[in-house]
């Protein structure tokens, strides 16, 4: 871990920020904590591989959620012929139907929104939700750095990091969840 990781804050700790937003909106405990309007359809989560997927899991798990899936969006990306397939040639998998039904797709890092963008696209290709809420444990928030009109309806932190600096979720052997700072390439 390089000295510029330290400043980073604690996934796990963000993880806990996010899921306590998430179960205040989709599951609260009483009338004053309902930030949304209720929710008739039923709630399926989605990861975007990897750390969307990762973070999808254990949301699913803590929050009791049985609807869940994982998207692979690189087939939609506007840069998948310079980009390729990523090495881990993970599949989408979405074991339910998407029709009416309200989706919470998670990711790990929002910066550009062209994989948010690229994952909606995947989602449609199974079917027609009735609505999509946007999770991510990190919100880039560099000036002109959103190339694409997408927001998180769930957010544990606003970061600013240059451009030079990629924000990498990566998940221990023990499951647990750290933060660590790349080059861009």
């Amino acid at each position: 871990m390089t000295s510029q990781n330290t400043l980073l804050p604690d996934a796990e700790t963000l993880y806990l920020t996010l899921r306590e937003q998430i179960r205040r909106a989709y599951f609260p405990t009483s009338e004053q904590e309902h930030t949304h309007a209720p929710h008739s359809k039923p709630l399926a989560i989605v990861g975007i591989y990897r750390g969307g997927a990762w973070l999808a899991q254990r949301l699913a798990e803590d929050l009791n959620i049985e609807a869940s899936g994982f998207i692979n969006a690189a087939f939609h990306r506007d840069d998948y012929a310079h980009k390729g397939l990523s090495a881990s040639n993970q599949t989408t998998t979405l074991p339910f139907d998407v029709n009416e039904r309200e989706i919470l797709l998670v990711d790990d890092v929002l910066y550009t929104g062209r994989t948010v963008r690229a994952a909606i696209n995947e989602i449609f290709d199974f079917g027609r939700p009735t609505r999509i809420t946007l999770a991510v444990l990190v919100n880039r928030i560099e000036a002109g750095a959103r190339q694409l009109p997408y927001c998180a309806n769930f957010s544990a932190s606003d970061l600013i990091f240059p451009a030079t600096q990629t924000l990498v979720l990566q998940q221990q052997h023990d499951g647990r969840l750290a933060l660590t700072l790349e080059p861009t390439t």
